[in-house]
């Protein structure tokens, strides 16, 4: 039995899309706060079950009979420690043998980016638990550059902190297929796989890509911290205004600092194909 915590993200769903279409359903048990939503896989056969990592008395019953688990790490920045130390304490009392969590590239001292600290520690939870474990450490997300490519196609500019850094951008759909992957494959236990895509992207290169795709031109702006968190929040008093630029300054800064520039082949080892490019995600 496999088991995806999370399944009715994007990235859930990626990965039950691709183990229904490799494994048996009948072997597919997806987990979820919003079983609902997940409807369509139960009706494909898929064991659909409630699972609520705020919830330690929900954990037993979703978990038992497992034997691999995809922690997909979840969104709550401020409690997601505490949310993945439940479920994976959890899956070991119920005899899952091996875990498997989505963390992200350079989990290490120093990387300014705000989701860090999070999956450095529950990379040593996880280390710590006595099961075997696999980490897959993803890039940042393409799909994430469709906002800013929205609004370079808008403006004519791209306003960014990145400096001369790049990023590798990895398409979720790739994380999904290497997630399951490895989820559903032998051999991985004790690895650590950094997910990238195909090429390192600096703001320029961006900045031409969204030219190209807006039909029109693109100005690439480079400017410093404090200026883009000043520029997003602009005259508001908004405190999630303040902590999302803050937020986003952060990884800007990582990619400027080189924290997101190293390109792996683990897409291409672990699924049998080449990874997707940026244009090709934003183009659709």
């Amino acid at each position: 039995m496999l088991l995806v915590a999370g399944a009715s993200g994007h990235l859930g769903r990626g990965v039950a899309e691709e183990l229904l279409a490799r494994t048996a359903p009948a072997d597919v048990r997806l987990l979820s706060r919003t079983p609902d939503a997940l409807s369509d896989l139960a009706a494909r056969g898929a064991d659909v079950r409630f699972a609520d990592f705020d919830d330690p008395a929900s954990l037993p019953a979703a978990l038992m009979g497992g034997q691999r688990l995809l922690l997909i790490s979840t969104d709550a920045l401020d409690r997601r420690v505490a949310q993945h130390r439940a479920a994976i304490e959890a899956a070991v009392q119920a005899g899952v043998a091996h875990v498997i969590y989505t963390s992200v590239v350079s989990p290490e001292p120093g990387n300014p980016a705000a989701v860090v600290e999070t999956h450095r520690q529950t990379e040593a939870d996880l280390r710590a638990a006595g099961c075997a474990w696999t980490v897959l450490r993803n890039e940042l997300y393409s799909e994430f550059q469709e906002m800013e490519l929205r609004e370079a196609a808008a403006s004519g500019r791209l306003v960014h902190n990145r400096g001369d850094g790049r990023a590798a951008y990895v398409s979720r759909l790739d994380c999904a297929a290497a997630g399951a992957a490895v989820l559903a494959g032998d051999g991985h236990e004790g690895r650590i796989y950094d997910v990238t895509g195909p090429e390192g992207l600096s703001a320029d290169d961006l900045a031409g890509i969204y030219a190209d795709l807006a039909g029109r031109p693109v100005e690439p702006v480079a400017v410093d911290d404090d200026a883009l968190v000043a520029g997003m929040v602009g005259d508001s008093d908004d405190g999630h205004a303040a902590f999302g630029a803050l937020f986003v300054a952060s990884f800007g800064r990582a990619i400027r600092e080189g924290w997101f520039a190293e390109v792996s082949d683990a897409v291409t080892t672990l699924t049998g194909r080449s990874p997707r490019s940026v244009r090709d995600v934003l183009a659709g």
